[in-house]
């Protein structure tokens, strides 16, 4: 068959890696294919949780308790169930139930403001929801739409010493009223799972609504990006495929989380496809890190540049990483000067990796692309998974770019999303049929394919602060501080952060009659707290007389950023 080199011409990559140019994808639920694990490796471990280990055998046992105790409480086909919660047993075991009952998940961020978390679970139509416990009283403050609140401790997935342990050192706990029928403990919610004795399975296609995650896509305000079965499951198959260290048995760090694409996409359920242990790790912490990796020997870790450069400021010894075979960053852009110190880490720790570089967002399902284990050039994510095309078109148009040509980077294959939930015109924007009659994704970000037949990032069109990995985007925040009756306008960009790459840092101009200080900064804060995640925050807040604008009248926020670097020389 003749390569279809002048539409893919990376194809020479895939050659000299042995890479299958198109692989198989089943008709099936993303439960479908843990199931298939579990028969493949029964006895491998699916996950562990701070040493409490479960086989796929028995992770599947646990599925089909929750699946049941879903059905014992009304749960239907199609309904959306909420999942609030960090990298635990039990939100994974929700992922996977909720998609046995034919139901969807809608994840969202604990750290969600009150605000947001009523949105989500409104544009969403949830009527259940699982919440980790600490933030159980801001989903209880929205529930009038609500049927029932499964609420889950973050001590029930541990081993029963270690459970009593937690529950003893850790006393603090929020007030959950039993008087309230709807709210029911995480205990009691698989207990009555016993009631139910019908079909819990549902049949499901590849082409089925299975999540539902949320972006600020193009544009600032949240929008729940629809993913099927088949954007998760193509996904699995396709990073198993091109990430060979990825093997039955292998050990993976599950930092990410799984209300964010990269995480329930890449770090959860594409090694529970292929039989490796998921290492979960609700609430990461740089200085845990070293035990982390002592006490779990990962052969894989996923993480964004924060991550690895928490690793550079690890104390380990020469051959603690001996057992690392692979290191891939996403979430943001690596610098040239990151990626070495963390090669040149690596080695003088015993492993054998090198950072890959992936690239992908949400609305593709997290990844679509990766670089060479051997790549060394700035800004390289290399070439696209199997049935995955990528192209470089100029920008607002459809005309495709010269090599070495800057434009936008456009995605076409099996991870790219279904489209925005209730937003027919974000999903018009944002899916395109160009005239070789592919649906692309306009990913708003820019790139270029080189001579040598990778692509390489350059930077994003649309205005977005990456902080510790999580979108933050300057308009949704402008639109909150511009709504203060003191404030006539505001600009937010972003500045350096060592640790956390960026941080937001808003410019606000006040109407007249009205006086800069703490208190009004204040009320700014409390307005924002109520309405954005924390990790969005601004960490700081300037009062001036005007801002920048450029000739035709636009705030010159690149400006204003040029300003904050300069004051760090």
């Amino acid at each position: 068959m003749k390569k279809d080199t002048k539409l893919r011409p990376w194809l020479k990559h895939y050659e000299e890696e042995g890479l299958p140019e198109s692989l198989e994808y089943p008709d099936c639920s993303m439960v479908d294919m843990v199931l298939q694990s579990a028969e493949k490796w029964p006895d491998n471990i699916a996950y562990s949780y701070y040493g409490h280990k479960v086989t796929y055998k028995n992770f599947v046992r646990k599925i089909e308790q929750a699946a049941r105790a879903l059905k014992n409480y009304g749960v239907k086909e199609g309904d959306r169930v909420t999942i609030c919660m960090p990298n635990t047993p039990e939100g994974i075991t929700m992922v996977y139930a909720v998609n046995m009952v034919g139901a969807v998940c809608n994840m969202v961020h604990p750290l969600s403001s009150e605000k947001e978390i009523e949105y989500y679970i409104k544009v969403s139509e949830s009527k259940y929801v699982l919440v980790i416990d600490a933030v159980f009283e801001k989903i209880y403050r929205v529930r009038d739409s609500l049927e029932r609140i499964i609420v889950v401790r973050p001590s029930d997935g541990l081993g029963f010493l270690k459970k009593k342990l937690y529950q003893t050192l850790h006393v603090k706990k929020p007030v959950i009223p039993s008087s309230d029928s709807r709210v029911v403990l995480w205990e009691d919610f698989i207990a009555n799972s016993y009631f139910y004795q019908g079909n819990y399975h549902e049949e499901r296609g590849a082409n089925d609504l299975a999540a539902i995650l949320y972006s600020g896509g193009t544009t600032g305000a949240p929008k729940g990006v629809m993913l099927s079965n088949l954007n998760f499951n193509s996904l699995g198959i396709q990073a198993t495929t091109v990430i060979k260290q990825a093997v039955p048995g292998a050990t993976i760090l599950s930092i990410l989380p799984i209300f964010h694409g990269f995480g329930l996409g890449v770090s959860i359920h594409t090694p529970l496809c292929k039989g490796l242990c998921c290492v979960l790790v609700p609430a990461f912490s740089h200085k845990q890190f070293a035990d982390l990796i002592k006490k779990n020997q990962p052969n894989l870790i996923t993480g964004v540049p924060t991550l690895y450069e928490a690793l550079l400021n690890t104390k380990l010894k020469p051959d603690d990483l001996e057992c690392l075979g692979a290191a891939i960053c996403g979430g943001d852009a690596l610098n040239q000067t990151l990626r070495n110190k963390i090669n040149d880490y690596l080695k003088a720790h015993g492993s054998s990796a090198k950072i890959r570089v992936g690239y992908g967002l949400t609305e593709g399902t997290a990844a679509v692309c990766l670089s060479p284990e051997d790549s060394a050039e700035n800004g390289i994510i290399g070439v696209p998974f199997p049935d995955t095309y990528l192209k470089i078109v100029k920008p607002d148009t459809f005309t495709t770019a010269e090599k070495g040509e800057e434009g936008e980077i456009c995605v076409s294959g099996p991870t790219v999303m279904m489209g925005y939930l209730k937003n027919d015109v974000e999903t018009a924007n944002s899916l395109r049929v160009h005239e070789d009659g592919r649906l692309w994704l306009h990913t708003g970000d820019m790139g270029c394919l080189k001579k040598d037949n990778f692509f390489y990032f350059a930077q994003r069109l649309k205005r977005m602060i990456i902080s510790s990995g999580y979108n933050v985007y300057p308009t949704h925040l402008e639109s909150i501080i511009n709504s203060h009756e003191a404030v006539l306008t505001s600009t937010v960009i972003g500045i350096e952060h060592k640790y956390k790459g960026q941080v937001p840092k808003a410019f606000i101009v006040l109407k007249p009659g009205y006086k800069a200080g703490k208190r009004l900064e204040s009320e700014i804060r409390e307005l924002l707290e109520r309405n954005v995640p924390i990790y969005a925050l601004p960490a700081a807040y300037e009062f001036r007389d005007k801002l920048p604008t450029t000739l035709v009248g636009k705030v010159a926020f690149k400006r204003l950023e040029e300003e904050e670097k300069a004051k760090k020389k």
